[in-house]
């Protein structure tokens, strides 16, 4: 790692060259045992997906809260993290590809690893290459709930049809289903609050797996018992309003959010976080001032290359400006209006009180994607920096 992206600690916030990611320590522990508490309650395990934070630093505590296992996308990541030493890492994706298989049959001398399929050809072809190696993966089937993006649809007959293939298939072991309900992320419907719209995205999550199960049970499919079988959901803002429940036996064992670590303007704008929330920001600094038509523009030193120019639901611009990141008040009359590869465009109704060198510090709109553009991450307690975090598995998208 570069050395100016490794000073010596320890140090103020003013030591650090910016653009620069900073993790408020107070408000990470927080939402680390609020969602902790949550798993608790409902009975079920916490498999965080790390997307969010890429890091072993900070998989090491969740794990200190009490998480049980990881959950990653790509192989890449499992990589990282198997070599880290975690034990029991779930990928979230459906494994295709001889060298995809290769890796993980190698990690599987370290550690427990499962993966999804949703298709014939994805797990004939899985089948075949741990057949040949006298192996056997644990998999579980993907299902689309109502997102609409990969996985099989829950209310489809040949759904479990599919499942029974699987189950049947020598070389692999059908541990369970699981299911991300990405729609959570649209808002509300038509009429609907925004809490009202989170509680039914979640209240389907839950009672369309319980209902996958219980008809895949029935149909006779091996292993598909309440004791064993695994019903695994989660994405940050459906798990506000999850309460777990049971159906002909079965219940959720377990939930996967990623986001929670920090939450975002997007989470925010959705309504399963408030601002004070917000675990990440982004130190920028104005480099640029000018006046217009009656408008000033601030030019910050952070663009799309950090920021990302990604929107969400409920959020103005590409993140909330602060007017003081201790409180997490919002800097008035300020949007982050526009973004070009390296600068981040800024207007301010009735004027600036900010000038060329000043700093200020952003919640994004999407933070699992501007921790992925960075090396390392800051842990921080007001203007002290306590801690740099590697970013273990920055662009592991193989």
């Amino acid at each position: 790692m570069p050395s100016h992206l490794q000073p010596s600690l320890p140090m103020i916030l003013d030591d650090l060259p910016t653009p620069v990611l900073l993790i408020e320590r107070s408000r990470l522990e927080n939402n680390l045992a609020r969602m902790q508490a949550k798993a608790k309650v409902q009975g079920v395990a916490l498999r965080p997906h790390t997307k969010t934070h890429k890091s072993v630093a900070l998989a090491l505590r969740q794990g200190a809260h009490g998480a049980q296992g990881l959950t990653v996308a790509k192989v890449g990541e499992a990589e990282v993290f198997v070599d880290a030493g975690f034990a029991d890492v779930r990928l979230a994706y459906p494994v295709v590809g001889h060298d995809k298989h290769e890796r993980l049959l190698a990690l599987s001398e370290r550690a427990r690893l499962t993966f999804c399929v949703d298709t014939r050809e994805g797990a004939l072809a899985a089948s075949a290459f741990y057949v040949a190696h006298g192996r056997q993966a644990e998999v579980l089937i993907e299902v689309d709930g109502g997102y609409g993006r990969c996985g099989v649809p829950w209310d489809h007959p040949g759904s479990i049809d599919f499942a029974a293939f699987v189950a049947g298939l020598p070389g692999l072991k059908l541990t369970g289903i699981l299911t991300h309900a990405g729609q959570a992320y649209h808002g509300p419907d038509e009429g609907e609050t925004e809490a009202e719209g989170l509680r039914r995205v979640s209240t389907l999550e839950r009672d369309t797996m319980l209902d996958f199960a219980v008809r895949m049970q029935q149909a006779g499919i091996r292993g598909v018992t309440p004791e064993i079988f695994e019903i695994s959901i989660g994405s940050t803002p459906s798990m506000a309003f999850f309460e777990n429940r049971t159906q002909g036996g079965f219940t959720v064992t377990e939930i996967r959010p990623g986001n929670y670590v920090f939450h975002d303007a997007t989470q925010v704008g959705l309504g399963s976080a408030h601002l004070q929330d917000c675990a990440l920001t982004v130190l920028t600094t104005v480099v640029s001032k000018h006046r217009d038509s009656g408008r000033e523009r601030l030019f910050l030193d952070a663009g799309r290359k950090v920021f990302t120019s990604d929107g969400g639901y409920g959020t103005d611009g590409y993140g909330r400006l602060l007017y003081n990141a201790r409180t997490m008040e919002p800097l008035p009359h300020a949007h982050l209006t526009g973004l070009s590869e390296e600068h981040g465009w800024v207007q301010v109704r009735g004027g600036a009180t900010m000038t060329v060198g000043d700093r200020v510090r952003v919640v994004p709109n999407h933070a699992c994607v501007v921790v992925n553009t960075q090396d390392v991450c800051y842990l921080v307690d007001g203007e002290e920096v306590l801690e740099s975090w590697p970013v273990d598995a920055r662009g592991k998208v193989v």
